[in-house]
């Protein structure tokens, strides 16, 4: 029969009653003639209530025990929904990351799946079991202790058995019905899009929209899984949510798939660094190893041998990044005059395939902010995307601004 992945995340499964909601879903996919694998989440809030718990034992906690405790929740999750799969008559059981085995590297809480046997599971479908119901997020490491794959790691626990038992597509249940144009909160215009790209898909997680965690969708653009992001909250319909696929999947897509946005961005110049071959290397080697998550750069045009660098980074790395770049400068790897932060930015950024084909787009963006007032601090452009660093306070009027522009609420 063909296999069917279906991801429920922490809210579909947040009480008894929305697990037997779920246990419905899967029945009804079981009669239609799948054999079904079930990747689930904890119960919502359970992961930080563990979390919590692990760091009020030990503050200074053992990373393998905590792995240990922190993947319970999603045990109890697969448990639950085998029970009341079985209470409907549905051949069912549950199973933990080492019964199947999820095989992982052995970096605890931020491990990475390796490989994924299918032997053992494909035998019980022979057997007459239909569904297998899985605990996300977690593995086993080759010394055998239990390992998890970091927030969000069920999304990218569910694409990976997809992709090891050729599923026919892969289903992620959340709390949004779809992927939209932008994020509904702040435009009511936003329109849930029936199909996107991978490539957009990946360019508008990494960009901050939360729909699905970006290193699942790495792994479904590599192997192809075709990924569909629906609500565990709408009536059944085999139709419903927004289909993540394959550019040649697309009859025709709009130039601009999306507009996109990070709300805690900061601005970081070094002012007045001496300019020499491996300078760059000698700011962001430092940075990097001390767990800075640099973006956007900029390098200024050199005069009299110096010159400024300008990157962005997550708000709260801020001191982390001044610390890591001047201790750099007392050990002399690198000399400059002075280091400022603008901690109130926010990056904006249109996203589209259709970029490749079409010019205008970044003149056209520029255009609407200018219109609108609002300076741009920074630009960065790729194939399918071009990103802006501006003021906060106009971040929600640009992402307006932007999405009426290029008219994302038509179809």
């Amino acid at each position: 029969m063909p296999i069917l992945v279906m991801k429920f995340g922490g809210t579909s499964v947040a009480t008894l009653d929305r697990i037997h909601r779920a246990s419905k879903r899967v029945a009804r996919e079981v009669a239609n003639g799948y054999d079904v694998i079930v990747i689930v989440s904890a119960m919502s809030g359970r992961t930080n209530e563990l979390v919590g718990w692990v760091e009020e034992t030990s503050p200074l906690f053992d990373a393998r025990e905590y792995d240990a405790v922190v993947s319970s929740g999603e045990n109890v999750t697969a448990g639950l929904m085998a029970l009341r799969l079985q209470e409907m008559d549905v051949p069912a059981r549950s199973w933990q990351g080492w019964q199947v085995p999820v095989k992982t590297s052995g970096v605890h809480s931020a491990a990475r799946i390796e490989d994924i046997p299918n032997d053992n599971i494909k035998a019980k479908f022979g057997e007459g079991m239909r569904v297998a119901v899985v605990a996300g997020f977690q593995g086993i490491a080759e010394d055998g202790r239990i390992t998890t794959l970091g927030r969000g790691g069920s999304d990218t626990t569910a694409v990976a058995f997809a992709a090891a038992f050729d599923a026919e597509r892969c289903d992620i249940y959340t709390d949004v019905d779809g992927v939209y144009t932008t994020d509904p909160r702040i435009s009511d215009k936003a329109r849930k899009l029936d199909r996107i790209a991978f490539e957009e898909m990946l360019e508008l997680a990494s960009l901050g929209a939360k729909v699905l965690q970006t290193r699942s969708v790495e792994l479904a653009m590599r192997y192809k899984v075709k990924l569909r992001v629906l609500s565990s909250f709408e009536e059944y319909d085999p139709e419903a949510g927004t289909l993540v696929c394959d550019e040649e999947d697309i009859m025709e897509s709009k130039v601009v798939a999306g507009v996109a946005y990070q709300r805690d961005e900061a601005k970081m110049t070094l002012i007045s660094v001496a300019d020499r071959p491996g300078i760059a290397s000698a700011i962001f080697t430092p940075l990097a190893e001390a767990g800075v998550n640099v973006d956007m750069i900029v390098q200024n045009i050199s005069e009299e041998g110096r010159t400024d660098m300008t990157f962005s980074c997550p708000v709260d790395q801020v001191a982390r990044a001044e610390k890591a770049v001047t201790a750099a400068k007392d050990k002399g790897d690198i000399n400059f005059h002075d280091i400022v932060a603008d901690k109130d930015v926010a990056k904006v950024s249109v996203v589209g395939i259709g970029m490749r084909s079409h010019t205008g787009i970044a003149a056209k963006m520029f255009d609407v902010l200018s219109k609108e007032g609002i300076n741009i601090k920074v630009i960065t452009t790729s194939e399918i995307k071009i990103s802006v660093l501006i003021d906060r306070k106009y971040m929600e009027l640009a992402v307006q601004a932007l999405h009426d522009a290029f008219e994302l609420e038509k179809a």
